[in-house]
């Protein structure tokens, strides 16, 4: 084992694999990646429905499927792994103290570190569901590694809450194991994951969703016997005489991700009240030179292929570097979230970067827009690029891309602002 690399990265997932793989390739010696699970791939191991590698292979793989060919390439590649171990702190000089049971507690220096940590669920004491605390409430990314890896079924008959990828999908796959999934019931007036989930996972297998509808309280004291199921009006509060009780002995939360970021909070790392994840520039480097952040510990992305193109950013941007050749900006613009837009990734970039190549900014829209609609970036007195497409949800992530046909009125701007619209708004 080295005590000093080029480019360490924490976390195995997909973000973690194509960062260390892009740092090898763009010239970093010694790269190491750190894992806490016992072998890498990250959430990828338990996600054996297909969909997976379209942009990235053009094809349709399984999510282990596609875990695999990247940790192929990262081993014919010669880079470190170090698994079934813990990053217990970083500091701003990039120091890491580790700690796993065949070593001991330890530290390592690196030259340049990626932040690869992915995300989690949120839980129920998070969301504050009033009740009893009976067994049978899980997060459905609980329950999917249950059934996926270690083959055990949760429950027989399932309410999941809130309609994010994770729970649409686990809504299919319990259905397919045989058990009953009584409803899908989503907070919010529109879904929270992707249309191609609800068409394919509850529409295709005849699973009701309940749009505007949470779950008031759980009944059951040993074991969930059922949950009420409420109405709520546009702030979210309930509908009187809507209630009804759905029998049912299982729970399922899917009810949003948080970037795991307990690390970066540690360090001192500048994070986005909006998103939770380190403020990046358009290498994905935070406030700390020399300290970059991939993935869905940025932000939570739609598709794993974008994860992946982040983290060849992330490790590219590591690898620079660690080498001493990364420029270091002249001049930092800030990317601001303009009309209906909740964020946008990155939130800084350095306009010189834009004479070579493209800077693609990406967000998510506050309200879905279900006709024709503009992406605009503008500065304070002009558009510089608008785009369009038929709508914009917020359970799809927006690119907008920025070219070098673009620098000059990008070095002019004080600021730029993303602005999404509809077109008869316009």
């Amino acid at each position: 084992m080295k005590h000093n690399y080029d480019v360490v990265v924490i976390g195995a997932g997909p973000a973690g694999l194509a960062s260390a793989i892009e740092a090898k390739k763009a010239g970093a010696e010694k790269v190491l990646v750190i894992e806490r699970d016992r072998e890498p791939g990250g959430i990828l191991l338990q996600c054996i429905h297909n969909g997976f590698g379209l942009h990235t292979f053009k094809e349709d793989l399984p999510g282990p499927a596609y875990a695999q060919r990247f940790i192929d390439e990262a081993r014919a590649l010669g880079i470190d792994f170090m698994l079934d171990t813990m990053v217990m702190e970083i500091t701003p000089e990039r120091l890491l103290w580790l700690s796993s049971a065949r070593k001991g507690y330890f530290s390592i220096d690196a030259k340049a570190i990626v932040l690869a940590m992915g995300c989690r669920e949120r839980t129920r004491p998070q969301i504050r569901i009033p009740g009893m605390r009976p067994a049978g409430v899980f997060t459905a990314g609980t329950a999917q590694r249950w059934v996926n890896v270690q083959g055990f079924m949760p429950g027989k008959r399932f309410v999941i809450l809130g309609s994010g990828d994770i729970g649409m999908i686990m809504a299919r796959r319990l259905t397919l194991e045989g058990a009953r999934v009584e409803s899908v019931l989503e907070v919010q007036s529109y879904l929270s994951g992707l249309m191609r989930n609800y068409v394919q996972c509850l529409e295709d297998w005849n699973v009701p969703l309940h749009l505007r509808h949470t779950v008031k309280r759980v009944i059951g004291k040993n074991r969930v016997e059922a949950v009420e199921a409420v109405a709520v009006d546009e702030k979210w509060q309930f509908v009187p005489g809507t209630e009804r009780i759905i029998p049912c002995d299982t729970l399922l939360l899917s009810v949003g991700l948080i970037p795991e970021n307990e690390l970066s909070k540690k360090a001192g790392i500048l994070l986005s009240a909006v998103t939770g994840g380190p403020v990046v520039d358009q290498n994905f480097q935070t406030n700390f030179p020399g300290i970059f952040a991939a993935g869905n510990v940025v932000h939570v992305y739609d598709l794993v292929d974008y994860v992946s193109e982040a983290g060849n950013q992330a490790g590219h941007g590591a690898a620079l570097f660690a080498n001493g050749t990364l420029a270091k900006p002249q001049k930092s613009i800030k990317v601001n979230a303009g009309k209906n837009v909740r964020y946008v990734v990155p939130q800084f970039l350095d306009p010189q970067a834009l004479k070579d190549e493209a800077i693609v900014l990406q967000c998510r829209v506050t309200q879905p827009i279900e006709e024709d609609v503009w992406f605009e970036v503008r500065s304070e007195s002009q558009s510089i690029v608008r785009r369009s497409d038929r709508y914009a949800r917020p359970g799809e992530m927006v690119s907008v891309k920025l070219t070098p046909s673009m620098f000059d009125d990008v070095l002019k701007a004080g600021e730029l602002f993303l602005d999404i619209y509809a077109k008869s708004e316009a």
